[in-house]
């Protein structure tokens, strides 16, 4: 029997057209403000919230290694028959306690957060946030990008704001080096008002070179 995971309903019902549909999103255009947060050698990543594996097999196209976290067996099941790579590993785990991983005892040099941190209530993000601090090695980044609008039908989302976020982060030692307002990709979002928050944060012992916060919140790209 199949436990739906808080935070993932209405994606396994809908998994055959979210296939579809996530297939066609360019992973350059989805990424574009933050592509120059990820290194450009070859590097272990995080991708939490995989969904189909469109980004993690971006990366690894780029000479990345990636562990792909998706907790949705459908999905799951899509992006490793669409996407089969040596360099992706696919992992059962989800947040907030991301349990699997952390008994691996690994860190990663970019932690990918990607439409995920939405589907976590108030108490659910104060317990994630630890979690994916741990993960991230001496000098790397975690990437984040928070939707904002109208929640669609059966799917479980909150509005979290920047500010919430980057406290959170800040109590468990990370430093933001960009938020950055966007408006959605999707067409069907931008019609319905959707706009998304991208937050980068790293290590404040380590916060790398170039650090350089870019505070746009009000620009949409």
């Amino acid at each position: 029997m199949c436990i739906e995971v808080s935070g993932t309903e209405g994606y396994a019902e809908h998994a055959q057209s979210l296939v579809k549909r996530w297939q066609n999103i360019s992973f350059a255009d989805q990424h574009k403000p933050v592509l120059h947060l990820i290194p450009e050698v070859p590097s272990r990543i995080l991708d939490v919230g995989s969904g189909v594996g469109v980004d993690a097999a971006a990366f690894a196209a780029m000479g990345h290694t990636v562990v792909a976290v998706e907790p949705v067996d459908p999905l799951r099941a899509a992006g490793i028959e669409l996407h089969p790579s040596s360099r992706v590993e696919w992992v059962d785990d989800s947040l907030p306690d991301l349990a699997v991983l952390l008994s691996r005892k690994e860190t990663f040099d970019v932690v990918m957060l990607t439409a995920v941190w939405m589907h976590l209530d108030e108490e659910q993000r104060r317990r994630a946030m630890p979690n994916v601090t741990s993960l991230v090695s001496e000098g790397g980044v975690v990437i984040m990008s928070l939707r904002h609008g109208p929640v669609p039908p059966g799917r479980r989302m909150f509005d979290v704001s920047a500010e919430e976020t980057i406290e959170l982060a800040r109590i468990e030692g990370l430093q933001p080096v960009l938020i950055l307002g966007t408006d959605s990709i999707q067409q069907v979002n931008r019609n319905m008002g959707v706009t998304w928050t991208r937050l980068a944060f790293r290590p404040e012992s380590n916060p790398g070179s170039g650090f350089d916060v870019v505070n746009k919140s009000l620009m949409r790209t």
